[in-house]
């Protein structure tokens, strides 16, 4: 009896040192998930890592929706994390950023955060500029959302956004679905459902370096974006309404060039306006999943981010006001142009704009967007 008790109590040490293993086992990114358990607003947080079948990870937080590190194969073989973050989710809490983050409700500005919806006026919170931005001080991103790890490559979050979220009309159920596939995309499918007339326009708002080294600046990343037309910016950054070419532009992506050939070039308003890339362009691709919306590449890494999407437009935005001032994933310092997002989106202050693709959601109706970042190599 006393040796089946003894091998109980090794085998129960044993046990619960493979739990503890397990509990602290690293990430491929280098990621210890026990950094990210918490509780925000009585709600838990968490890591959760999806694989595919080849060897391609993301590591995501219910906190904020947000992609944490994208591990990608480079030229050579090596595994890259290709996305700006955070190493636990102290910083993420701490540091106001929109990192990786799954936003809501309304993605980019809304003028003086304001519009009118059946008569009434709404004011939203004024966060950037005199404007709403990324629905607000507490939006999204900074909630917890309910999170279902279905399987191994897919995770899905629910937010359920209370009437009067942010000053926001309507009880809103918001979906964030995140499926790995097998040739290296992350599918991003958000849905709606709302119980009073409101507006919405989701996005991811991962910070891209496809070097893998965001101590240097995405600036030499060569882009190509699916647009004929943008959006132009006042130098509060918000939509004048106009659509206007991008031919004979800074803002002209539609032949492939370096994020930085003319970044700095103020003489053209838009650039000084915008401080940098931080512009809506209206895609070509008129909500056709099957043609790419833009296309990122590192020449120093070779790997490629292209762009799929359902939305009307997508905003680039350059990193124009990272400034050194915040640490990221291991220990690196995030400088002005570490990266570039790439947010598929409605235009900005479409609810003042009735000329633009409308972002009203109705009770009855489900609000559908769906993005596809698709990484693979080029030699």
């Amino acid at each position: 009896m006393k040796r089946h008790a003894l091998l109980a109590g090794i085998a129960a040490l044993m046990l619960a040192a493979c739990n503890q293993k397990a509990e602290t086992e690293l990430t491929l990114s280098g990621l210890n998930p026990a950094k990210f358990e918490t509780t925000v607003n009585d709600a838990a947080t968490h890591l959760y890592t999806l694989k595919n079948e080849a060897g391609m990870e993301v590591c995501i937080t219910n906190f904020g929706g947000r992609i944490v590190s994208i591990m990608v194969p480079d030229k050579d073989g090596n595994m890259q994390d290709v996305v700006l973050g955070f190493d636990s989710i102290a910083d993420y809490i701490n540091v106001p950023s929109d990192f990786g983050a799954s936003i809501g409700r309304y993605a980019n500005r809304i003028n003086q955060g304001k519009f009118v919806l059946d008569g009434d006026t709404i004011q939203l919170p004024q966060n950037n500029f005199g404007h709403c931005l990324h629905g607000g001080p507490k939006g999204w991103q900074y909630q917890v959302y309910n999170a279902n790890l279905i399987d191994n490559t897919t995770l899905e979050l629910t937010r359920i956004s209370p009437d009067g979220d942010e000053n926001f009309p309507g009880n809103v159920t918001a979906k964030v679905l995140f499926k790995l596939t097998d040739d290296n995309a992350i599918d991003i499918k958000y849905s709606a459902t709302t119980d009073k007339k409101t507006i919405i326009n989701m996005t991811n708002h991962s910070y891209f370096n496809l070097s893998g080294d965001p101590s240097k600046a995405a600036t030499d990343h060569i882009l190509y974006v699916n647009a004929d037309n943008y959006t132009p910016v006042d130098s509060t950054f918000m939509t004048t309404g106009e659509i206007v070419t991008v031919k004979d532009t800074p803002m002209d992506f539609t032949t492939p060039k370096a994020v930085g050939q003319d970044i700095t070039n103020f003489d053209f308003v838009q650039l000084k306006n915008g401080n940098g890339y931080d512009h809506n362009w209206v895609l070509n691709t008129q909500g056709d999943l099957n043609q790419v919306a833009a296309k990122l590449t590192s020449p120093t890494s070779g790997i490629t981010l292209e762009v799929y999407t359902n939305e009307p437009g997508i905003q680039v935005y350059s990193g124009n006001f990272l400034d050194g001032t915040v640490t990221g994933k291991k220990g690196i310092t995030y400088n002005q142009r570490a990266s570039v997002c790439l947010e598929t989106q409605h235009y900005p202050d479409s609810p003042n704009k009735p000329q633009w693709p409308s972002v009203i959601l109705k009770p009855g109706q489900t609000y559908n967007s769906e993005c596809i970042f698709k990484f693979s190599v080029e030699k």
